[in-house]
């Protein structure tokens, strides 16, 4: 199977390289691609940059060139103070936009043409034993860090479990293209404590053994 990673952040691509074998580095588009072996499965990963435009160029850019059989989104996330707390593994059963409407008669949230949430296509069976919380990621172009900003978006997304950047847009491309997609991200933070940023600059530090290691089984099960 040939699968396709992709991170928003330098730091996040550095915690990932280290698990890819006999790596080798393919340009396209403008975007440094690393192509590898992970177990027995064909692997390419990049950084795609911060942002719902930067993800979705990524993604595009990583379809159209290799034509992967799934995608998988690895990377940070804040937390919502609904079940998941720093350093917790989430893998998204739903992902929607916290910052789209399209007009009356629509749903926020939810991109014209698209369902209103796009929904991981493994079956829960696929999860057994590992140790991750699951449920509804919200995303948009803002980086929150007050709890103002997580209770709007919880009035758009109720139950939303956490909240990042890239995640909606990733999914939308995907679903474009019928390119199945799995969002893996690690609490980086909660926005909104008195500690928030403190909480995100030490977070670094612990990520690895936390996240890498779920990827790594969710592959080799793939």
């Amino acid at each position: 199977m040939k699968i396709a990673i992709i991170a928003a952040m330098s730091k996040e691509l550095a915690l990932l390289l280290p698990l890819i074998d006999a790596p080798s580095v393919v340009t396209a588009n403008g975007i440094t691609f690393n192509r590898g072996n992970i177990g027995r499965h064909e692997v390419i990963a990049s950084e795609c940059g911060i942002g719902k435009v930067n993800a979705a160029i990524g993604t595009l850019t990583l379809i159209e060139c290799f034509h992967p059989d799934i995608i998988i989104n690895t990377g940070v996330a804040g937390g919502t103070g609904n079940g998941a707390s720093i350093l917790d593994v989430i893998i998204a059963d739903r992902i929607a936009y916290h910052d789209v409407w399209c007009g009356p008669g629509t749903v926020a949230g939810q991109a014209a043409g698209c369902p209103a949430y796009f929904e991981c296509p493994l079956p829960v069976s696929f999860f057994e034993g590992m140790d991750i919380r699951r449920g509804l990621v919200a995303s948009g172009d803002i980086f929150v860090s007050r709890r103002e900003e997580v209770d709007r978006i919880l009035s758009v997304c109720p139950g939303a479990i956490a909240v990042d950047m890239e995640s909606a847009a990733i999914a939308h491309v995907c679903h474009a293209k019928s390119v199945p997609f799995v969002c893996i991200r690690v609490i980086s933070d909660t926005p909104g404590s008195t500690d928030n940023i403190a909480q995100y600059e030490n977070f670094w530090n612990d990520a690895p053994a936390h996240t890498f290691a779920t990827l790594k089984t969710l592959i080799n099960r793939l």
